[in-house]
Parts: C-alpha cells; sequence; structure tokens
C-alpha cells in the first residue's frame, strides 16, 4: 500500500519539521507516501491505455462539435451580419484568465431527443474576475436561432445551485431570442422549470450574492427579467434590446409601428426607463464596465495556495490503470497516488472495509478527507465511512468522493444477516451522513456507479458541490449485465437474431455512458481521468473561503 521506503520519509518528514523547513515552500504535511509503482509496459497496462485512448477520442470529437456552436453559417451571421463577439470570446474580455475558466457541462444538450443543443444554449462556467470567483451564464446566440430549450433551463438552474450554494456573483452575458415555444410545455410551468431561474435571482440577492448582467442582444418576454432583477445592468448601444414583446407583437396588438431601438434599445432603458445602469457603445466596453462593478463588490479574496507537492506519480498514467473488463477492480491505491499531493495520504481504518479507503490528504495545498471505493460497500465499509464523514464534518473538512462501485452483484454474500438488515443499517447511516454534512462535497465517478452506492458515495442526489465522471463510466440503477437480460426477457418470446440483440445492447448501454449523462446533466461534466487533479484544486479553491453570509441581507435589491 506504501511505499517500502516509509521509515526513512518519515525520518526525513520529522527532520524537515523540526528545522521548519517546507519543500515548494509548503510544509510537508503527512509522512505516508501511497505505493503508486506501476510497470507501465506491460500488455494489460496497454490494452487498457489503448481502449480508454478510444473512449476518449469518442468524447473530444463529441466536444468539438459541441464547441462549434450553431455551425459555421450560424456563426458568420452572428459575427459578420449581426456584428457582435461570440459568447466564448465575451467570457474571455471578462475574466482575468480564460485558460482558468471550470466549464461546467460542456456536453450538455449533445444527442437529446429533439436533436444536438450545443452546450444547452449556454457556456457556463467559473471564472476569476478581478481575482474574485464567479459564475458565468452567457447565451450562445448561434445555437438553434440564440432560443432556449428545456435542457438549456436545466443548465441555468444547475448553474444557479452552483453558485448559491457557494456563494459565487453571478454574471449573466444576456443574448437570447427567449424560449422555444413548440417545446414550452416542458420550459414553462413547473417548479423547475423558467420561472425557477428569477425565483433563483430574487433568493441569491436576499442572500448577498450579487447579480450581474450584460446585455449584449435581445432580451425578450420573460427572459427581459433578467437584467430588470439583477442589482447592477449594463446595456449594448444598438445590438442590446429589452422588452416583454417586439416590434411585431406590438404591431399586432395596437397598430403602431415601432422598431427594436425605440421599444427596448440602450438609449431608452439607460436614459428613460431606468432599467439599465450602464450605457456601453461597443461590447468590449459593456465588458469592461462589468469586471469594473465586480471590482466595486467589496468582497473578499478566496482561500488558495500559490505552491504545493506535485504527486510523485505521473497523472498522464491514470488512464491505463482503469481496466477495461469490468469485471476487473481499479487499484484506487495507484489512482490516489497521481492525484493527491506528494502521493501522500493518511489512511484511516486501514485494515476494516478494505474496499472503502478513507484518509487525509492535500490537494493542491487544501486539505481534504478522501472517500474512495473500488467494490461494493457492504457492512463494514458503510460503518467505516459514516465515522470518516462525520470526522471529516466535525473538523470541517471538505470531502472528495472517488466512486467505482463494482459489479453490484451482491450474490456472493452468504450470510443472510450481512446481506440483510446488519449491512442496511449501517448503509443508512453512511447515507445519512453524507446526506447531512455541512461541508463541501465533491464527487468522481470513476467507472461504475450502481444502485444505491451512488447515492452512499454522494451521488447527484446527495447534493455534492460538484459532481464530475469519466468517459469511462457506467451508471444505472444495476449493472451492465443484469440490466441487459433484464431488458431481453421483456422483449416477446420470439428469439432475437444477432443483430437484434446487439441492437438491444447497444440502446441499453448507451443509456448508461458518460455522455449519456453529461448530455442530460447527471453530473456538472466529463473530465480525463488525467486531468482531475487540476478540477479538483479549481473546485476546492472555489469552495475555500466563500462569500460571508451577510447578517443584514434580508431582502432583495430592488431596482428604482
Amino acid at each position: 500500500m506504501f511505499s517500502k521506503c516509509r521509515f526513512c520519509a518519515t525520518r526525513l518528514y520529522r527532520s524537515a519539521v523540526l528545522k521548519g523547513a517546507t519543500r515548494n515552500n509548503t510544509r510537508i504535511a503527512f509522512s505516508r507516501i501511497l505505493d503508486g509503482k506501476i510497470d507501465s509496459n506491460t500488455q494489460e497496462f496497454d490494452a487498457n491505455l489503448q481502449h480508454n485512448k478510444r473512449i476518449e477520442k469518442t468524447y473530444l470529437d463529441v466536444l468539438k462539435v459541441a464547441h462549434a456552436g450553431g455551425g459555421e453559417k450560424a456563426v458568420e451571421r452572428h459575427v459578420k451580419r449581426n456584428k457582435k463577439l461570440l459568447a466564448k470570446d465575451r467570457i474571455k474580455l471578462l475574466l482575468d484568465d480564460d485558460s482558468d475558466f471550470l466549464e461546467l457541462s460542456p456536453l450538455c444538450g449533445m444527442r437529446m431527443e429533439y436533436g444536438d443543443v450545443p452546450r444547452g444554449g449556454i457556456i457556463a462556467g467559473i471564472g476569476k474576475v478581478h481575482g474574485k470567483h464567479c459564475m458565468i451564464l452567457a447565451n450562445e446566440a448561434t445555437v438553434k436561432g440564440g432560443t432556449l430549450y428545456p435542457i438549456a433551463v436545466k443548465k441555468q438552474l444547475r448553474s444557479q445551485a452552483i453558485a448559491e450554494q457557494n456563494r459565487l456573483p453571478c454574471i449573466y452575458l444576456v443574448d437570447s431570442g427567449g424560449a422555444f415555444l413548440p417545446l414550452q410545455a416542458e420550459i414553462f410551468p413547473d417548479q423547475h422549470h423558467g420561472g425557477r431561474v428569477f425565483y433563483n435571482m430574487a433568493i441569491m440577492g436576499a442572500k448577498g450574492i450579487p447579480q450581474i448582467a450584460v446585455v449584449c442582444g435581445s432580451c425578450t418576454a420573460g427572459g427581459a427579467y433578467i437584467p430588470t432583477m439583477s442589482d447592477q445592468t449594463v446595456i449594448v448601444q444598438k445590438i442590446g434590446h429589452i422588452f416583454l414583446g417586439g416590434p411585431p407583437l406590438v404591431h399586432a396588438a395596437t397598430g403602431e409601428v415601432v422598431t427594436t431601438e425605440e421599444l427596448g434599445g440602450a438609449e431608452l432603458h439607460s436614459s428613460v426607463s431606468g432599467c439599465t445602469d450602464y450605457f456601453a457603445h461597443t461590447e468590449e466596453e459593456g465588458l469592461e464596465y462589468g469586471r469594473d462593478i465586480v471590482a466595486s463588490l467589496n468582497i473578499p479574496d478566496r482561500l488558495g495556495h500559490s505552491s504545493y507537492e506535485e504527486p510523485q506519480f505521473s497523472p498522464e498514467e491514470l488512464p491505463g490503470l482503469v481496466p477495461s473488463d469490468l469485471s476487473k477492480s481499479l487499484d484506487i491505491t495507484k489512482i490516489l497516488a497521481r492525484i493527491v499531493d506528494g502521493s501522500r495520504f493518511h489512511e484511516f481504518k486501514a485494515k476494516f472495509g478494505c474496499s472503502l479507503k478513507t484518509g487525509f490528504s492535500h490537494i493542491h495545498g487544501h486539505l481534504v478527507g478522501i472517500v474512495a471505493n473500488d467494490g461494493p460497500l457492504s457492512e463494514q465499509e458503510a460503518a467505516k465511512g459514516a465515522h470518516f464523514v462525520r470526522m471529516c464534518d466535525e473538523r470541517k473538512i471538505p470531502l472528495i468522493f472517488f466512486q467505482d462501485t463494482g459489479s453490484g452483484d451482491f450474490s456472493s454474500e452468504t450470510n443472510i444477516d450481512e446481506a440483510g438488515g446488519s449491512a442496511l443499517k449501517c448503509q443508512s447511516r453512511l447515507l445519512t451522513a453524507v446526506a447531512v454534512v455541512s461541508v463541501p462535497k465533491i464527487t468522481v465517478i470513476m467507472r461504475q456507479s450502481y444502485g444505491a452506492e451512488n447515492y452512499m458515495m454522494a451521488g447527484r442526489a446527495m447534493d455534492p458541490n460538484f459532481l464530475f465522471v469519466w468517459p469511462t463510466v457506467s451508471i444505472g440503477i444495476q449493472n451492465e449485465e443484469y440490466l441487459l437480460n433484464n431488458t431481453i426477457t421483456q422483449l416477446p418470446a420470439a428469439d432475437l437474431t444477432k443483430e437484434q440483440e446487439a441492437s438491444v445492447k447497444e440502446k441499453v448501454l448507451s443509456k448508461m455512458s458518460a455522455l449519456y449523462s453529461s448530455s442530460r446533466l447527471w453530473d456538472d461534466g466529463i473530465i480525463l481521468p488525467q486531468n482531475s487533479r487540476k478540477v479538483l484544486g479549481q473546485c476546492l479553491d472555489i469552495v475555500s473561503g466563500p462569500l460571508p453570509p451577510s447578517s443584514e441581507a434580508t431582502e432583495p435589491m430592488f431596482r428604482m
């Protein structure tokens, strides 16, 4: 489990502490180093690597399509005819450094029942503006004519939930044609449909979480409430418009002929209605106003660490450590050795409940509690997990969950008490502990995530601050084999041909894949194994030292 030079490492660590020495300007936190040694020249490693590289290529190909937005013609029309910046360019101008932008759910909306909606029609993510982490929501106007599909509403709501949970200022870069009316029944009436966006804005405003809007295009119908409910709003001359109903509706209702500028342009809302606070001549100026607004918020910097130990083993080897055969176990020790600072890990209950690894480590300098499984959670694992999770909550230590539940086959349980009530009681305790903790939770699903163990390991239902998946995941209420066999037995009794059986298998497995999960916002994005450490470091920077709750903010900002 740990390096054979543990004794020497411990002596060196104690000596360094006594002398007040640091490594990379950061005091060594834990003495024990995970044994991450592997032989990358084996046939098994190479087979795993090639298998996972193929899956990675599929993911990157779909990501490329998503990044293309509405396609070449739509992009050309947006830039040349409408004289507007692309959403990605607006974000780049707004942020201090766009390379540090954590985009959320970039594959949202791909391969939906109603077709591809690249990025869900909205680019959402977290970046720094004047050193402050902000949630950015930018309408992608090249997609579907800028109209909002049901998946766009879901993405907006998830982004707002992250902003509220982590107390992040929200910046809305608005350029939308409103709801896609043929699907209005899936967008408008229910509790978690479009109106919830405005509810969330009001609630966050009342909690002292700033809401800022930059109107870079149309703000039509319900979308008009985003700039008018924000604390501060910028509007761009000639291209920014805010109205409940456009010129065609006005003409139909009254017979009056008006232009978009006369009805809801920048001049009107800046000098007459007062719906906006800043008049910008260009988009570039409008985004500068947005940056200046953030600079005036008077919020503290979040805790970050400029220096920390890199892992002693290369994260680039991670794809070769994920078995292509789902029946083979994943070695969580080798995985963690390539993610945590210095490959150092202070393990808790190492000999008890061995398919669940718990312990303390650092990621990008942040102290974290790690809960990682490479198999099912029986009675011992569940009891151990509940103990550790509660301990981290008491110590105010963020929790990182790494999920691989194994095959989900419990047929190996021979003891009735173990398979029944005894295990159930311990699993219920773990579920409760994970649900009620007050510290941040971040989840990475590495491979298999089945049944209740998805919940016990902080799946989406347990409301983690962030949840990411590797491209290799399989997610379902049962394992692939069980679901496939069950699906086939439900079909008519006639024997299936090989082609029909292959079609059924493809349909079942596709709905358990990372792409299916991410396109429907069951997660916050697919991340490559080798990028996990960077993403976790970004998330820990975001959740640490959040904007403090205001004891005085009991109602939202009411505009004049």
